[in-house]
This record gives structure tokens, C-alpha cells and sequence, in this order.
């Protein structure tokens, strides 16, 4: 199965007003950048952490909210917005080093997992990112072989002490 050509939830209800072929609007960027200072403090459920990492294009630090969902004794980063996510590719550039806040600052090392080995996590990811999943074109329920028909498109980064 290939990407959807439009992103699933912008058929959802409010969402629509946060995202925008694949990419988030305005409304999105700024509420993005406050819940992320929230959830850098602790303030927010426990599987939400603040992913910081510097910019490919200015070496600025960037910080963007994400669910750190766990599988399998590991926890692992969903791109809920696919390839083309800035976080995503922010990462790629930094050769996986970042850091994740929630309360104290840790550094780690975010290593992506193959497509072909994506889809149990994407599963796991779905039944605790409720507003995420609603990006993915499958339903959160569905058997693990609908999620490797779409893995390729959904980047997953398993979280790693770094060195």
C-alpha cells in the first residue's frame, strides 16, 4: 500500500485545522511549541516526551512533542506525518543524536528500525498515541499485517542510552 495522498486526519474533525497535506499549520506549529514546553516540564501523561534535536538547515535546537511508546521492553518514536516530517529528517541529519525532556534533559541515540521490521511497533505505537493514530490510513485495531503494508511510510526510531 502506498501513502495516502491526503492525510487521513484531516478528515477528522478539528484536526483538519492542525494539519495540512502532511504538514502542520500555524495553529499546529504554535500549539505544538507550547505543549512541547509542557510536556518538558513533566506536566503532561507519561508517554509524552519533548524530542530535541538540532535543525539540518540552521544547527538551531528544535523541540517537538512525541509519543515514546513502548514494545517489547524498548521504547520507539512513530513520524506520524510519514518521510517527510521535519523532526524525521532533523534526525536523519544528526545521525540519530538528540535529546528527550520530560522533567530532566537526557541524551540519547534514536536508531531507525528497518521498514520490514516496523510493523508490530506501529501496532503498539497506535494503541497509546490516540490523536496520532488518526494519521495512519489504517484503524489502530487492525492485524499487524495491514501495518507492514504501510511501514515503510512511517519512520520508527528506537530510543537508545547515548554513548
Amino acid at each position: 500500500m502506498s501513502a495516502p495522498r491526503e492525510d487521513p486526519a484531516e478528515k477528522s474533525g478539528y484536526l483538519r485545522y492542525f494539519y495540512r497535506n502532511w504538514r502542520p499549520t500555524r495553529i499546529a506549529r504554535v500549539w505544538n511549541g507550547a505543549y512541547a514546553w509542557v510536556t518538558a516540564l513533566g506536566l503532561t501523561p507519561s508517554i509524552l516526551v519533548t524530542l530535541q534535536v538540532k535543525s539540518r538547515r540552521d544547527g538551531r535546537l528544535t523541540s517537538t512533542i512525541v509519543v515514546a511508546a513502548p514494545h517489547q521492553g524498548e521504547r520507539y518514536l512513530v513520524s506520524m506525518l510519514g518521510n517527510g516530517s521535519e523532526w524525521v529528517q532533523n534526525v536523519r541529519a544528526a545521525g540519530g543524536h538528540a535529546c528527550l525532556k520530560r522533567g530532566r534533559s537526557h541524551r540519547v541515540m534514536l536508531t531507525e528500525i528497518p521498514p520490514n521490521e516496523r510493523a508490530p511497533i506501529l501496532k503498539a505505537w497506535c494503541q497509546v498515541a490516540t490523536s496520532g493514530r488518526k494519521h495512519l490510513p489504517v484503524p489502530h485495531d487492525a492485524p499487524t499485517s495491514a501495518f507492514e503494508a504501510i511501514a515503510e511510510h512511517y519512520p520508527v526510531f528506537r530510543i537508545d542510552a547515548a554513548n
